[in-house]
């Protein structure tokens, strides 16, 4: 584009966009770039698929943030290599790394406040990194994945295959203390003894995919009467994100990490260059 372009402002466009382009910033935050959403591709692939197996999303969610925090401690040495290695070999000008790194452009922003290999290193990479991992940490904390790993003791996926009574007795207890009473609490172990020999063998029930489809089932079959516990500790969970910072909507604000990824590195791209 910059020697075939069709007009002179594509071809002056064009030309400046390279300038930028063949600089060591650029590569570098390609590279980071690179790495990171690579390791981020799985979840996010994961949290995007119809049927959300939320058991191995959690199991992504932690992976990815042990992948990031390795990235973070053990492999800035190995990215800045490759990527003076595709500098030496593109001939784009590296910077000496133990040279002051001078913050600004103007005269009084002119100030050596540290090396060339600590911007890189601790303001570039490792903050990046920090980012992803915070934003990890505030969208699912300790509370939302083990409130998201209870509520699977009720879903009806594979003829109920995670059903647990015990598991879901915690839920309630655990997060749900002020909508049930101490007697209320008793009496619906004994109701989801009688749900998990009634419901989960009954032909109604059977290949039912979601929470949301077993409850509306319950209120078809009238069974939301018999286990009027049982039901409204699913609506609970139903109305999670509304009560705590969620299920579906944590995952839905997941599926947009990706994108929020792709939005900063563009910011802090066009900020370096």
């Amino acid at each position: 584009m910059v020697s075939d372009g069709s007009t002179d402002d594509i071809r002056g466009e064009a030309k400046g966009v390279l300038m930028m382009m063949e600089t060591f910033d650029f590569v570098f935050m390609l590279h980071v770039m690179h790495r990171i959403l690579g390791i981020t591709d799985m979840l996010c692939r994961n949290l995007q698929e119809k049927t959300l197996d939320i058991l191995n999303a959690i199991d992504s969610i932690a992976t990815t943030k042990v992948l990031l925090l390795k990235l973070r401690n053990e492999s800035f040495d190995h990215l800045l290599m490759c990527v003076n290695s595709i500098c030496i070999e593109y001939e784009i000008e590296t910077p000496d790394m133990n040279a002051w790194y001078n913050e600004g452009t103007g005269r009084s922003c002119q100030e050596k406040v540290s090396s060339q290999q600590h911007h890189y290193h601790f303001d570039m990479f490792n903050s990046v990194i920090d980012y992803q991992l915070e934003e990890l940490n505030y969208r699912f904390n300790d509370d939302a994945l083990e409130i998201l790993k209870l509520s699977c003791a009720l879903q009806p996926n594979d003829q109920f295959k995670l059903f647990d009574v015990d598991q879901i007795c915690i839920l309630a207890r655990k997060f749900y203390p002020a909508d049930f009473s101490d007697q209320e609490m008793h009496h619906l172990r004994f109701q989801l003894e009688h749900y998990e020999v009634d419901v989960l063998h009954h032909k109604c029930f059977q290949n039912l995919s979601s929470t949301c489809e077993l409850l509306q089932k319950l209120i078809r079959t009238n069974k939301s009467h018999h286990y009027n516990l049982v039901e409204r500790l699913i609506r609970l969970i139903l109305t999670l994100p509304v009560s705590t910072a969620s299920t579906e909507r944590a995952f839905s604000a997941m599926k947009r990490i990706k994108t929020i990824y792709e939005i900063e590195w563009k910011k802090n791209s066009w900020q370096i260059l």
